[in-house]
């Protein structure tokens, strides 16, 4: 279910956002439930979204059924910033998330009047580009304590290296966008607890200590 949070209007904003179109503009924020689709595969990009809070992962559903997923987004990032007319993957909510959206022809328009826009365009595509190649790279590599320790590892940097580092997403979805099984997965983890390279906290297992981060990397070199 999506609920508008506030009416349209100008807002300060921050992250990928401010750099693309400056420190103010036109958007409205919405709030999705977990498992609440964003936008489908094959819809119009008429939108452009930054996560305020929460997290989106988008995906495609494969032709046997199975769903691999691209990215998942978190708070800052923006996505939906397509070079075609539709969207080439469904964005869903990974839990209940906060979303900043903008006309994609406004934001467009804006950049273009702007002199740092082109430049900040740029940089975009180039980490856009950059996460791809290493998403293709990781699910290249040939064991699966490879990718979980790079998916980790990631996921750190990503959110400024916390003391506990939580998860959003659920095993099933580390496991669908690691190209693993959900059973691949538990093992994997389980063997970096025993080797004392993390620590889980709570019941859940989605609140994690990493304890030996240069140990994480050697299996990322």
């Amino acid at each position: 279910m999506l609920l508008r949070t506030t009416t349209s209007s100008i807002r300060p904003v921050d992250g990928h956002l401010a750099a693309l179109a400056g420190e103010r503009v036109f958007c409205s924020e919405f709030r999705y439930r977990r498992g609440t689709e964003v936008f489908g595969e094959g819809e119009e990009t008429e939108y452009v979204y930054q996560i305020i809070s929460g997290a989106v992962r988008t995906y495609k559903l494969l032709a046997d059924g199975r769903r691999q997923i691209n990215s998942f987004h978190l708070p800052g990032d923006m996505f939906g910033l397509e070079n075609g007319a539709t969207h080439r993957f469904t964005a869903e909510a990974v839990v209940e998330t906060r979303v900043r959206i903008t006309k994609r022809r406004s934001l467009l328009e804006t950049m273009q009047q702007r002199e740092s826009g082109a430049s900040s365009f740029l940089g975009l595509v180039t980490r856009n580009l950059q996460h791809a190649e290493n998403h293709m790279l990781l699910l290249g590599r040939k064991t699966a304590l490879e990718r979980v320790a790079a998916f980790l590892l990631e996921l750190d940097e990503r959110l400024g290296q916390p003391g506990i580092l939580v998860l959003p997403m659920s095993r099933r979805d580390i496991a669908d966008y690691l190209g693993l099984t959900l059973e691949t997965v538990s093992r994997a983890c389980s063997t970096l607890r025993d080797q004392k390279m993390l620590r889980f906290e709570g019941a859940t297992q989605r609140q994690i200590v990493l304890l030996y981060r240069k140990g994480l990397a050697e299996y990322d070199a």
